[in-house]
């Protein structure tokens, strides 16, 4: 059995879906409310148990095995959700290499460590009288004793070697002190303690794990007054949010991610009740923090500081925030005739406003509510920057208007929506008291979207998948996907002709939600990624652009079609009759799922007794289509075997 087989035979979908979702039996299979849209009223999310599967009825229409379940719940990609299922099941993938091992085994130590330290500033914070002193001011600032508790923060005596020689006496070496970022070096070549007298913020990345420190000061007369842990091989400040790993579940669950400044900002909102902010340290956003927030939620609201600073780093965070994540999905044809989908980016991006002189911890402690307000009240970036640039100005000035609308306009004519486009020049050209024509007559020439900044023409890289066989004993459906897999990859411009065929019947192209456990979506996205690219043949292309897992995956499918009938319409006509039998099941599910609700809403006298009537009649209709195109194909067969 391989290991991703063993995963899956350890690690039962019910149980994996129980803790963040509330199953309740119906037949042999489980319901509840799907967790990837707000549903309060249809149960419309289905567990298979004896297939280990789900499957959302109601607006996602997505499904798939545990793999999928965790990729789309956390954001991961494969090779994230593989390490972390296995792990969980307690199984290794592949022995490490020996560089890999000791890598590992560093970090491992490091995270170690700057729990240690952890643990000794939290004493210094709670034991000691020098600690009394940061304890007042974080009390000052209204945090409350369990919410210092829950954050890990401490104290940092001003000694220069009191943390050097806790840790020291941990057995932890010079030099793991210095890779960890827990001492400075002088000339002379000697350590001392990089953070003294400073209230201690433990810093962790999105799994939890310690990464390093960010400090406070006391002392008005020190500086800087936050500092930081430098650079090393486990913190970088421009890839990690600080409180991530609190946010990220209340993130999702509100589907909006708040952003601040500080890390006593964030710390105050989540203590009012507010769990989804987080911080990018004090600095103008990132790209890779962006890429980072867009695992969990497209809905963005920055609530940085009011004050001038905080205004311009504001826009510098809003300038990579629009070219990184204000992108719409583009249909891209290439030379083959062939339709691909270069999968974009894309967010809701907003701005509030805070009281003049107030940082978010102080509207908290004034009001909770008027937090939420604020946040709700956020104003779109577009609209954000045309009142930025226009505030403190003389509007009245011909020469400020040209300079606001030379940089209003670029942004508006960057934006994908016409609509929105139209809306945000009419509402410029109020703010400048202009004519929209006098506006329309200096609006930067048009260029063709795909040269605008923050949009490509390049397909995407093949991305690096990590997965392992199927299992030995296969479901119909595992066999229908490996199978259907396997012809494409030998013969990957049939796709051209099978999505010619679908679509003569009415039915969508193939896409990845076709397929059902999560490696045979990645390898599918791989097959198309082939087919956007001219540097390679498309099978040499999927075969070295995957992981060593993957290849094992590959190699055991094409071993499956390895005796395929050598005439490509009957191999056409194969792929043909797989897809639509695949389809069809999927479709049956949800006549099943749907009459089983109806029946109990009958009983129940449930008003969506209509609504579940017409989700049947629309299942019977796709039903129909696909048993009309199935028919042709199997006609076919049939025909040719006699």
């Amino acid at each position: 059995m391989s290991s991703i087989d063993e995963i899956k035979a350890r690690i039962n979908i019910v149980d994996l879906v129980s803790e963040t979702v509330q199953l309740r039996r119906s037949g042999k299979n489980y319901t509840g409310f799907c967790p990837f849209h707000p549903n309060t009223v249809t149960p419309a999310f289905v567990v298979f148990s004896d297939s280990n599967t789900w499957r959302c009825f109601g607006q996602c229409n997505e499904g798939g095995d545990i793999f999928r379940f965790v990729m789309k719940k956390e954001g991961w990609d494969f090779s994230e959700t593989l390490k972390y299922l296995a792990e969980r099941a307690g199984i290794q993938l592949r022995p490490p290499t020996p560089k890999e091992q000791e890598a590992a085994e560093i970090h491992a130590r490091l995270h170690a460590l700057l729990e240690e330290a952890v643990t000794f500033y939290r004493h210094q914070l709670l034991h000691t009288p020098a600690g009394q002193q940061a304890l007042a001011y974080l009390r000052k600032r209204g945090i409350k004793d369990e919410t210092m508790e829950t954050w890990g923060l401490g104290y940092a005596p001003g000694s220069w070697d009191a943390t050097r020689s806790y840790l020291s006496s941990r057995r932890y070496t010079e030099q793991e002190l210095r890779d960890a970022g827990m001492v400075s070096e002088r000339d002379d070549g000697t350590v001392y303690d990089r953070f003294r007298n400073r209230i201690m913020f433990p810093i962790r990345n999105e799994r939890g794990k310690m990464v390093g420190f960010g400090a406070r000061i006391l002392n008005p007369e020190d500086l800087p007054k936050f500092l930081n842990s430098p650079q090393t091989g486990l913190f970088d400040k421009g890839h990690i949010l600080f409180g991530l790993d609190k946010a990220q579940r209340e993130i999702r669950k509100q589907e909006k991610v708040v952003i601040v400044e500080g890390y006593l900002d964030v710390i105050a909102v989540h203590q009012a009740g507010f769990a989804n902010v987080v911080s990018p340290m004090g600095t103008a956003l990132t790209e890779h923090q962006l890429y980072l927030i867009k695992r969990y939620a497209r809905r963005i609201v920055l609530a940085l500081d009011p004050d001038a600073a905080g205004a311009k780093a504001t826009l510098r965070g809003l300038e990579i925030a629009r070219h990184t994540m204000d992108r719409t999905d583009e249909l891209i044809f290439d030379a083959r005739g062939l339709l691909g989908h270069e999968a974009r980016l894309q967010a809701d991006i907003r701005v509030t406003t805070l009281p003049a002189g107030m940082d978010p911890d102080d509207v908290v402690k004034r009001d909770p509510n008027e937090w939420k307000q604020i946040v709700d009240a956020a104003k779109p970036v577009v609209i954000h920057v045309m009142e930025t640039l226009a505030a403190g100005n003389d509007l009245e000035d011909p020469k400020v208007k040209r300079k606001v609308a030379d940089q209003v306009l670029p942004l508006i004519e960057d934006v994908p929506d016409a609509i929105e486009r139209d809306t945000y020049r009419q509402r410029l050209a109020r703010l400048l008291k202009l004519d929209e024509r006098t506006l329309a007559s200096v609006a930067p020439a048009q260029r063709p979207r795909s040269e605008r900044p923050g949009r490509s023409n390049r397909s995407k890289p093949a991305p690096e998948q990590q997965a392992i066989p199927q299992a030995n004993i296969m479901t119909a459906v595992g066999l229908l996907e490996s199978f259907s897999l396997g012809m494409l990859m030998r013969h990957p411009h049939l796709l051209s002709r099978v999505d010619r065929n679908l679509q003569m019947d009415g039915l969508p192209r193939l896409s990845v939600m076709d397929f059902q456990s999560a490696e045979n979506q990645a390898l599918f996205q791989v097959i198309l990624e082939s087919l956007e690219q001219d540097l390679a043949e498309p099978l040499n292309f999927v075969l070295h652009g995957l992981s060593l897992p993957m290849m094992d995956k590959a190699d055991e499918i094409l071993a499956r079609t390895e005796k395929l009938d050598p005439v490509e319409d009957r191999i056409l006509e194969e792929i043909m009759r797989n897809i639509l039998t695949l389809r069809k099941m999927i479709t049956r599910e949800g006549v099943e799922y749907c009459r089983f609700q109806q029946q109990e809403a009958q009983e129940q006298g449930s008003v969506q007794l209509v609504e579940l009537s017409q989700a049947i009649t629309r299942y019977s209709q796709a039903l129909h289509r696909l048993d009309k195109a199935l028919a042709r194909y199997t006609s076919r067969a049939v025909e040719k075997t006699h």
